[in-house]
């Protein structure tokens, strides 16, 4: 779309946002307000580059005249080149999915134990991270290991109210799928040998009801008895719930609340996410959207990242990443890392924009 176009559907969306009438309809009104926040940095950015522009044609006149006003031109063309790669950057298309809340499910792999106590490694991580970016966080399912470590666990991130447009939790976190690998000393080694384990790590965008259709004919849902550590009973009642959707052959369970409801409604809310990444993915290979980028290609099957002990480093496998402050990363420092595969997406997609 041109510029010209954006910035008539602007005055557009202002007008509608000023009219009381498009409030009685919240839904609208916040559909209109997200635009509008999507457009704001573009026009601003747009309007500010004409500016400059005018003033450019100006001081060009004036130094006919008056020679000091063609510094004054350089120095205006040097703020044109900024204001433009500026723009350029704020019209790469947009994931859909930016602004989307995440659910996130860490499990253990290879290493047994061991892989159990990194997967809770991860989650801290993820935790203090989600804390710092002053995000909520809520347990859906966990399974535990007997040494504390997890099994396997489901979390819903979800960002604070008033988040910046595009800078949602799926826009931080979801380059974070796919199987980490550690490097250390395992509590339950003796002989003090360094072990190599893993963990895997799945993010999706939370889905709306309105985005995923369900059929509960497509459904198989079965109840249990919910289960601890060992094996050891958590309460006496059919509570924890296994959802089956048939026609993909995707499995949910949650055994986290006290009321089969309560879980039956976490597990679907669940279920909602991943349906709604498959058909995305199913879109995106139908229209061979996929780009070719380090970040983008990466199987999620495939190692992403290593986290090494020894050597207080962590590396990021697919864009190259290396950093020796993996113990300020479990406490929750991502910044570096998360950056570092943004800048890698940036690149790309301004390479295929161009």
């Amino acid at each position: 779309m041109k510029l010209d176009d954006l910035l008539g559907e602007y005055y557009e969306l202002e007008q509608q946002l000023a009219d009381p009438a498009v409030h009685a309809d919240q839904s609208q009104a916040r559909r209109l307000g997200k635009r509008y926040s999507e457009l704001t940095p573009i026009i601003t950015a747009y309007r500010e580059l004409l500016q400059v522009e005018s003033d450019i044609e100006a001081a060009e006149e004036l130094a006919t005249e008056d020679p000091s006003f063609a510094e004054e031109a350089k120095q205006l063309a040097v703020q044109k080149e900024e204001l433009t790669e500026r723009l350029r950057r704020l019209l790469i298309p947009r994931d859909p999915n930016d602004d989307k809340d995440v659910i996130l499910e860490v499990k253990a792999g290879e290493g047994g134990e061991e892989s159990a106590l990194f997967a809770g490694d991860l989650v801290r991580m993820y935790l203090r991270y989600s804390e710092r970016q002053g995000w909520k966080t809520e347990i859906i399912d966990a399974t535990h290991s007997d040494l504390g470590g997890y099994k396997d666990i489901t979390i819903a991130v979800k960002a604070k109210a008033g988040a910046e447009p595009g800078r949602g939790v799926w826009n931080q976190l979801k380059f974070e799928g796919g199987v980490h690998r550690v490097q250390r000393v395992p509590v339950t080694e003796s002989q003090g040998r360094i072990h190599t384990s893993a963990a895997g790590v799945l993010v999706v965008p939370e889905a709306e009801e309105v985005e995923v259709e369900i059929h509960d004919n497509d459904l198989r849902i079965d109840v249990y008895r919910s289960s601890g550590p060992g094996g050891q009973s958590v309460n006496t009642t059919d509570s924890a719930v296994r959802i089956t959707h048939l026609p993909t052959g995707i499995v949910v369970s949650c055994q986290n609340e006290k009321s089969q409801l309560q879980n039956k409604e976490q597990a679907m809310r669940v279920l909602r996410a991943r349906l709604l990444a498959e058909a995305q993915a199913s879109a995106d290979a139908e229209a061979q959207a996929e780009r070719k980028s380090q970040v983008r290609t990466v199987d999620r099957s495939e190692r992403v990242r290593t986290y090494n002990f020894p050597e207080n480093r962590i590396s990021d496998h697919r864009v190259g990443y290396k950093a020796y402050n993996l113990d300020q990363v479990l406490d929750g420092d991502l910044s570096g890392v998360l950056q570092a595969l943004m800048d890698a997406d940036t690149k790309e997609r301004l390479e295929q924009a161009s």
